[in-house]
């Protein structure tokens, strides 16, 4: 159905005949840390996020798994000696 509270005329999969079913009654806006997302839409009544309703939650246990400006670090993996591991290889046998 299309949202009638802040994202007026969006298809919402929260709108019922009823209203908003989100907690609260309506999405919520923005933090400061989605900012540079693309996922952002800014309506009549502020920023929201496109994907989803509460974005303050998802940034709770780190990054938000769908934000588009956050570049993820993978770290190099630990560098094994050689010679080492030519001794572990040859125990093995």
């Amino acid at each position: 159905m299309l949202c009638e509270t802040v994202k007026k005329g969006v298809d919402c999969a929260f709108m019922s005949k009823k209203g908003c079913g989100f907690i609260g009654g309506s999405c919520q806006p923005v933090v400061e840390k989605c900012e540079g997302c693309n996922k952002i839409f800014e309506y009549e009544t502020g920023k929201y996020c496109k994907v989803y309703p509460d974005p303050k939650s998802k940034w709770l246990r780190g990054n938000c798994p769908s934000a588009s400006h956050v570049k993820l670090v993978i770290k190099e993996a630990q560098k094994i000696n050689p010679l080492k591991a030519s001794k572990r290889a040859s125990k093995k046998k």
